[in-house]
């Protein structure tokens, strides 16, 4: 997939009744990754960010692990189509480290 092509994938906004994300996933894709902006990408590298919204905090008022984890699924997958890979594949495993929180905006 071309880079101008997975900026595009990752920086889609929805319309009323659009779907957000055209890739197969799962129901809660779209409702995460929508508001990422793509700050560089190259061949096997991407950096991303975006404000947390409310709708990913969790009950301690900050980014949820879970919205976390399916952002580095998510754009690991793309970072893999950057390098020129068909498909990504499934990540069976991930291993975050968690630093700080991440609060609303």
């Amino acid at each position: 997939m071309e880079l101008e092509s997975v900026k595009k994938l990752l920086e889609r906004t929805s319309s009323e009744g659009e779907e957000i994300y055209d890739l197969p996933g799962s129901l809660f894709d779209p409702l995460i990754i929508q508001g990422i902006k793509v700050d560089l990408i190259e061949p096997g590298r991407i950096i991303c960010s975006m404000k947390v919204p409310p709708r990913l905090l969790n009950s301690g008022n900050f980014l949820h692990g879970g919205a976390t984890a399916s952002l580095v699924d998510i754009i690991g997958s793309a970072a893999i189509f950057t390098a020129g890979a068909k498909t990504s594949g499934v990540s069976v495993e991930i291993n975050i480290s968690y630093l700080d929180s991440a609060y609303l905006d």
